[in-house]
């Protein structure tokens, strides 16, 4: 790496998102890492603009509620993206993904994005324990009005959650681990409609259990 890209990086790394979230813990990719690519945006006011949107808007709320969150996946440069997808190590394709893990790029109708996946540490040992992160999923719903798609994965109940500057977009609430409540992996929401295991339950009887953690 030339003292130029690294000099790049860091000052992209110092750059503040939020009041708790900087661009630089949202750089680091181990696709990026294992296949000796530079992970930084080549739109950075883009980038910048969706990510801070992201961070304020989305990642700020749920770290107020639950401590600290953990990032697992955020910013991905487009050649990174595509090498993941290629390589079929757990990245859509740049198609899907511009205006989500693709920060600097907008999506197919021309809106900005942003996408982080994130683990929340202080809801592990609950989660290992009851599996129950659906609770979550609808506090989440119910709580931070400004997402756009949320999707689960088994892997410490870790979860991709999207902002989009696109005022119409379909709500989802997606997951690749079995509901524990349907025995399915149906989404829980989607524009608009309900997952009928929870159509008789208020609001605030879906995600109850979560509230007392």
């Amino acid at each position: 790496m030339s003292n130029s890209t690294y000099q790049c990086l860091e000052d992209i790394g110092r750059i503040q998102l939020s009041e708790n979230f900087f661009f630089r813990e949202f750089l680091y990719s181990e696709v990026a890492i294992s296949h000796g690519i530079v992970n930084k945006p080549e739109n950075l006011n883009m980038a910048i603009e969706a990510g801070q949107s992201l961070c304020q808007k989305v990642l700020e709320p749920i770290q107020d509620r639950f401590g600290r969150i953990h990032i697992r996946s955020g910013f991905r440069s487009s050649e990174v993206n595509e090498v993941g997808n290629t390589k079929k190590l757990n990245c859509a394709s740049n198609q899907l993904n511009c205006g989500a893990h693709i920060w600097d790029r907008a999506d197919s109708e021309g809106y900005i994005g942003a996408t982080a996946c994130i683990v929340i540490p202080k809801l592990l040992p609950y989660l290992k324990e009851t599996n129950d992160w659906p609770s979550l999923a609808w506090w989440l719903h119910e709580h931070i009005e400004e997402y756009a798609d949320i999707c689960f994965f088994q892997n410490n109940f870790a979860f991709n959650i999207r902002w989009s500057s696109n005022p119409a977009f379909k709500k989802r609430i997606r997951t690749y681990t079995k509901n524990p409540d349907t025995g399915c992996k149906k989404n829980l929401y989607n524009n608009g409609v309900v997952h009928p295991a929870y159509g008789d339950k208020t609001a605030e009887q879906r995600f109850e259990k979560i509230v007392l953690i």
